[in-house]
């Protein structure tokens, strides 16, 4: 006999998880503020079982006799983006793509359903943002074909009525934010409509072996919109950076279940759409000004690939109230605690000057190696004194005014030498770490302080 089951929603709260019939301000539990949202509730009548998250009910087995899935990976045709992605695309994966407006999301992916078309492989492209006519003529311009297979709708039902009439390898779902079901009666984008879109899209991508890429907004502040579960549901996370502005894209992969995360793909902007950039570091480079205070060179290892970027510096008299800090491609949290270790460390008083820091060509680095490189742009800058010719900077910079060892060291150096730089200012314990091979061609000199590399610097 058939079990009932009865479909209704709840408003829950997201701090405590108590569940409401109706909308409240306030939960009655916790006393949090705004924390309730609608949920889907489904109650079957009593002995029913259900399984989670489409898994059905098994026996447990010992580790060893699961056998390993070799995963087939596809490529999209696009080497950078193959790269962040670990290889390809995979059957049954999904990815998550969040980036500001304009930034280039729709375009990446529609030149790589275009290149899966060519190759035989069955796509389709799911707009809710924008009518069909206006993708055609987008796809017109950027020189894509007219095979690509092409759904305009906001409704979930009618993306997995054409899931089950067809068989797609790829789809793409432009934006998750427009899609709403008609199960839930909360507009599209609200929490529930997204946690509700994206689990059914991911069960039928993981039943029926579908690489899926949902595209997601950003909030203000460069996150992806919507409740972290999202990011959770997914295999992988991809973060679109850059300034809109700027000719250079950077794709950076936050989470990935099938490769290695922090990963980074770099395309240029162009009239017929998105161009692979094979040499990044020469890119970020090739406007660099010679002999300029505050500008210095600093290696960052992102993903599997180390790149060189210009890390820049100004510092200006306050004249006007408190000292300004301004950081561009940079933690602002980080500018800060280095001009206060500089002042009190290595007694380079900054504190009373305005402080402006860049990362040239707009790329974004996170990582603690560009500490010593920010400290010694910020000195030859106050000093109006530049670096030497030829010298690249990284470290991390401890509070107690230390130079401490970074990762991937032997990749910087490399990577350094092969740009033609020939001396490079790195921490001392890196530098005792590194093999006779990977000194090959470029001096290193190690500092155990920030004292230590401001005088080698001169």
């Amino acid at each position: 006999m058939a079990k009932k089951i009865t479909i209704k929603s709840a408003f829950v709260c997201q701090q405590c998880g108590a569940s409401s019939p109706k909308w409240l301000g306030r939960c009655g539990e916790c006393q949090a503020w705004g924390s309730l949202v609608e949920e889907r509730v489904s109650s079957s009548s009593k002995g029913s079982t259900r399984s989670s998250g489409g898994l059905s009910h098994s026996a447990p087995v010992p580790l060893s006799s699961v056998a390993e899935d070799e995963t087939a990976r596809l490529s999209v045709g696009i080497g950078e983006l193959d790269r962040v992605l670990g290889g390809g695309i995979v059957a049954g994966g999904v990815v998550l793509l969040g980036g500001e407006p304009g930034i280039g999301k729709s375009t990446l992916l529609m030149q790589a359903l275009a290149r899966l078309d060519a190759a035989g492989i069955s796509t389709l492209y799911v707009t809710g943002e924008e009518s069909a006519s206006q993708v055609a003529m987008r796809a017109r311009r950027l020189g894509i074909g007219d095979s690509m297979n092409l759904l305009a709708t906001t409704e979930l039902e009618s993306v997995i009525d054409a899931l089950s009439n067809h068989r797609f390898h790829v789809v793409v779902i432009d934006s998750i934010q427009t899609l709403r079901s008609a199960e839930l009666e909360s507009s599209p984008g609200a929490v529930a409509q997204l946690r509700e879109v994206t689990g059914r899209l991911t069960e039928i991508a993981k039943r029926d072996g579908v690489a899926m890429f949902l595209i997601g907004h950003v909030t203000k502040d460069g996150a992806i919109a919507g409740p972290k579960v999202l990011e959770h549901l997914v295999d992988t996370v991809l973060s679109f950076e850059g300034d809109a502005t700027h000719a250079f894209r950077l794709v950076r992969a936050i989470k990935n279940r099938f490769g290695p995360a922090s990963e980074v793909g770099v395309f240029e902007m162009a009239e017929d759409g998105l161009r692979e950039v094979p040499d990044p570091s020469a890119l970020f480079l090739a406007e660099r000004p010679d002999n300029a205070a505050g500008s210095v060179v600093v290696p960052i290892a992102e993903g599997t690939r180390p790149v060189l970027v210009e890390v820049q510096a100004l510092v200006a008299p306050a004249l006007y109230g408190s000292p300004r800090r301004v950081a561009n491609g940079l933690d602002g949290n980080r500018l800060s605690v280095l001009l206060a270790v500089l002042t009190r460390k290595a007694h380079v008083h900054v504190m009373d000057q305005d402080v402006f820091a860049s990362v040239a060509g707009g790329a974004r680095v996170d990582e603690r190696a560009i500490d010593l490189a920010l400290a010694a742009a910020i000195v030859s800058s106050l000093r109006e004194r530049p670096l030497p010719e030829g010298v690249v900077v990284f470290g991390e910079v401890g509070l107690a005014g230390e130079v401490r060892a970074v990762p991937r060291a032997s990749a910087r150096v490399k990577e350094a030498a092969k740009m033609g730089f020939r001396r490079v200012i790195l921490p001392l314990l890196n530098a005792e770490r590194l093999s006779a091979s990977e000194r090959k061609g470029v001096e290193l000199v190690g500092v155990k302080t920030l004292d230590d590399a401001l005088a080698v610097l001169g």
